[in-house]
């Protein structure tokens, strides 16, 4: 299931990705029309009971499908705000860092780290699909590009054991780990030249993870106006997701709605050369295989 959420009329929403339609169904409405009580008025909120909501999800759809007014429970793309999935996380999204090999070298230094590299984006970090994003150039000249899948957590939990961490995971998303590569040099430490606002745009949906069964085997590619430029496989990643979420997990208490970013594969513009950041103007998508397109402008 692909789950957006989204505004129309002035409200915020979510619900399912129409089946063969650029359409999303207002499943709180369905929910109030059928008399369903207390369903979740969030993505966020829906989360912690993984499976169980996407199935009272399905349930919702079915019976809109068979409802005299059934046009009256869906909104064309076209009539809606697109917002980030889950527009805000219950913490910082969480970040690891040079988590691909290729990606870790083009950096030069040390090269991939003995231990897991985590850092976070602040909540108003987050941005949605179809935005459009400032570069920042009152406080960089350097602001980069980052395709990366991104876990979005269910139920969560703390002290996970790895063969469990699986059942943590509610589904997967999209994001752009824009960074601010003067800044981070600068700084000497990653966080203010991660958080830009509007620095991690997320979506366009979470794909529940019933249609993702092996998460490491999904194509990324990075576009800059239509060039690409990222073109990497999440086979690559040097700490797969269930190692992640046990070693974070030993730390800080997951919790439902909370992001993480998994990592980036070579081909950010810092290494090309000459180096090429982004500017007023341009166009960034990444793709992942079996989830879709993000798409942002920049101005």
């Amino acid at each position: 299931m692909k789950l957006l959420s989204f505004k129309y009329d002035g409200k915020t929403l979510f619900g399912p990705k129409v089946k063969k339609e650029e359409a999303v169904w207002d499943v709180q409405k369905i929910a109030e029309a059928v008399g369903v009580q207390n369903f979740p008025e969030s993505i966020a909120e829906g989360v912690a009971s993984g499976m169980d909501f996407v199935e009272q999800i399905r349930n919702l759809c079915e019976q809109a499908r068979v409802h005299e007014d059934m046009n009256a429970f869906k909104y064309s793309y076209e009539a809606i705000e697109w917002l980030s999935p889950i527009p805000r996380t219950p913490k910082n999204v969480l970040c690891v860092g040079k988590n691909y090999a290729d990606h870790a070298s083009e950096m030069g230094g040390e090269g991939a780290p003995e231990k897991m590299m985590i850092f976070t984006k602040a909540h108003t970090a987050i941005a949605a699909d179809e935005q459009k994003l400032s570069v920042h150039e009152n406080v960089t000249n350097q602001l980069d590009y980052e395709g990366e899948l991104a876990v979005v957590i269910g139920k969560g939990g703390r002290n996970i054991p790895k063969q469990l961490a699986y059942d943590t995971v509610f589904g997967y998303t999209i994001a752009n780990d824009l960074t601010a590569r003067d800044l981070q040099a600068e700084r000497k430490q990653f966080f203010l030249g991660k958080t830009l606002d509007g620095s991690c745009p997320l979506g366009p949906y979470i794909v529940t993870k019933d249609e993702i069964p092996n998460p490491h085997n999904l194509s990324i590619v990075t576009k800059v106006n239509d060039d690409v430029r990222q073109n990497g496989n999440t086979g690559s990643m040097i700490i797969p997701i269930d190692e992640i979420i046990s070693e974070l997990s030993k730390f800080v208490t997951l919790e439902p709605g909370d992001v993480i970013l998994t990592g980036t594969p070579a081909g950010v513009g810092k290494a090309m050369d000459p180096p090429s950041y982004l500017k007023a103007g341009d166009t960034v998508k990444v793709s992942v295989e079996g989830i879709g397109t993000l798409v942002n402008y920049f101005e």
